[in-house]
């Protein structure tokens, strides 16, 4: 998710070799199985699996999966071989999800990999002391509120608040450390902190006064996508072409997401699952969809070169998923929960889990592709 040049304090290249493939995999098996819950949360006649793999949906896709290859990309920046704890207890609490093992186990490793996180963020902030840093090392104290909160018995949709505080906040503090490469002004920077501020304070009041802490959550995303939206690099870089424009394209629909989420949460001031395509379906995956997928389609170029080593060249029809997650989305938000219409919040939501799956499998074979003609031209 983030794309902060690597601090180097070691040789993790050598690391990376050793301990991404397995990570890589655990985080690929999680994402299966998150998807595949979310077809039967759908309705689709599918097997349901265990219990543990229906209820965990939310934390096992954001946790699991996306808190792996967060972590896995921090402990290659960084460089230290305890780092890469995160990512392997990220993976391995996802697997333990998935495979429905005792009952607090996976909790118990998500919970853990949320600490190393904000261990590494620690360690970093040591090293170069910033705001940008300190801003992702609270998303890393969302992703341990979230924990264990779960730990403590609660609904998923209860701690939601805290697993959105994760993702945005690890986002953002990116997005504001490439906002000095177009000289946002301090009194810029200083309306970002006071956002954040917003933020972390709803959190906590989402966890002891729902409705309030909700609204002032929503207020905060919503002040925060029109941040982003004014100050990012991307607002430059979208006229230009190739992979730049196709990065920025990608993250102002991401904000115009975020920004529709915030107006939700504003709106409803309340996270419950009342069933089918409800409300609750359209505050949840305008920010985890429109929002966060979006934002993995944007940063890939430039993440998965830092992790796995190897270069992702651009392709035009990466346009192709990013275009069909936007318009599936759509469709599963307007014709299917504003509309009311089962079968087009179903219609949606399948497309949505197409568009994902068609990215991964495009970045792959791009991967592939790419080596076989470094390894050609080698010869």
């Amino acid at each position: 998710m983030v794309t902060q040049r690597p601090i180097s304090l070691g040789t993790p290249r050598g690391r990376r070799t050793r301990w991404t493939p397995p990570l890589m995999a655990c985080a690929a098996a999680v994402v299966i199985g998150a998807l595949w819950s979310g077809l039967v949360h759908l309705g689709l006649p599918l097997p349901e699996g265990g219990t543990s793999l229906h209820e965990g949906h939310g934390p096992m896709m954001i946790l699991g999966f996306l808190g792996t290859v967060i972590t896995l990309e921090r402990a290659v920046a960084l460089g230290r071989a305890w780092a890469y704890l995160g990512p392997a207890t990220a993976g391995l609490g996802g697997v333990a999800v998935l495979v429905g093992g005792p009952s607090s186990i996976g909790p118990v490793l998500l919970t853990v990999a949320g600490v190393v996180l904000l261990a590494v963020f620690v360690a970093v902030h040591r090293i170069q002391p910033s705001v940008h840093n300190a801003v992702m090392a609270a998303g890393a104290l969302c992703w341990i509120a979230a924990g264990g909160l779960w730990l403590a018995g609660w609904d998923v949709e209860r701690f939601v608040p805290h697993l959105a505080g994760f993702l945005v906040l690890t986002i953002a503090g990116e997005r504001l450390e490439l906002s000095r490469l177009v000289g946002a002004t301090g009194r810029s920077r200083a309306v970002f902190v006071a956002i954040v501020a917003v933020l972390l304070v709803g959190l906590v009041l989402a966890a002891v006064a729902p409705p309030v802490g909700i609204r002032t959550t929503g207020a905060a995303l919503l002040g925060l996508a029109v941040w982003l939206a004014r100050n990012d690099v991307a607002r430059r870089t979208v006229r230009m072409t190739g992979a730049a424009r196709y990065m920025a394209v990608a993250l102002l629909a991401g904000y115009l997401w975020m920004a529709v989420t915030g107006v939700l949460w504003l709106w409803i001031g309340r996270l419950h699952d009342g069933g089918p395509h409800q409300p609750y379906d359209a505050m949840l995956h305008a920010l985890f969809l429109g929002f966060v997928i979006s934002m993995i389609f944007a940063h890939a170029p430039v993440v998965i070169p830092a992790v796995l080593g190897r270069p992702l060249p651009y392709r035009p029809a990466f346009y192709l998923p990013l275009l069909l997650l936007h318009s599936s989305l759509l469709l599963r938000l307007v014709g299917g929960v504003a509309g009311q219409h089962l079968v087009l919040w179903q219609w949606g939501g399948v497309l949505n889990e197409v568009a994902l799956l068609m990215f991964i499998a495009m970045v792959t074979i791009t991967l592939v592709r790419s080596r076989r003609r470094r390894t050609a031209a080698a010869r």
